[in-house]
């Protein structure tokens, strides 16, 4: 069975290429990204794990730890890094996990179902701080993942897990947010000082509220 949003994301003990790590201690109190590649030395997932070290800085403001998986060991990971450091212009400065058994892409529903069992889907999961799957997102081998994207929606879940607002179709940071229909128009004043315009009574928005 496939994880869903809100469902805890399973926890795990691994080898990666910082050392041993057991995921949900590693990810402590703060938000994660785990990314999964189908093999190492593969084109485009060379130019993703270069992209995510260049960004490390702005996953480090935003709290979030990023760690990439693929089913090939340990001594792969290593010469890969070395490739992607030489070929990115960057170092690589986060974990990559290694997962031979597979265990770990088993836990995570990573195995392609239409290849061979060697092969992960290309996947994206964003963990909260209260270890839930946020996000999910999956790609096709042939198309580079979008990390700016990643960060974006970031900005969105740690917006909305602490205001009661939801974010627009191609919302950005400091940009109006919506008012969510939890919120009745009497209780606005108090949670909404900034104010609320209204094109339509379910229709509300508001300034970013956490500037």
């Amino acid at each position: 069975m496939s994880l869903q949003l809100g469902d805890t994301a399973p926890d795990f003990s691994a080898e990666t290429t910082t050392g041993p790590i057991r995921f949900h201690e590693w990810l402590g109190s703060g938000w994660g990204v785990l990314f999964s590649h189908p093999a190492d030395y593969t084109p485009v997932c060379t130019t993703e794990l270069g992209a995510v070290a260049r960004l490390k800085p702005e996953f480090d403001r935003r709290g979030v730890k990023c760690a990439a998986i693929s089913v090939d060991p340990l001594d792969s990971h290593h010469g890969w890094i070395a490739d992607i450091n030489e070929t990115q212009s960057t170092q690589v400065n986060f974990p990559i996990i290694a997962d031979p058994d597979r265990s770990v892409a088993r836990l995570y529903g990573m195995i392609h179902p239409n290849t061979d069992d060697k092969a992960t889907v290309r996947s994206v999961f964003i963990i909260g701080p209260d270890k839930k799957i946020k996000l999910t997102l999956t790609y096709p081998m042939s198309c580079g993942r979008n990390f700016a994207e990643i960060l974006r929606v970031i900005d969105s879940l740690q917006l909305t897990s602490k205001h009661k607002v939801a974010t627009p179709a191609d919302w950005q940071h400091g940009q109006d947010c919506i008012v969510t229909l939890a919120v009745k128009d009497e209780e606005i004043p108090a949670l909404f000082p900034k104010g609320v315009r209204k094109p339509r009574p379910y229709l509300r928005y508001t300034p970013q509220p956490n500037l």
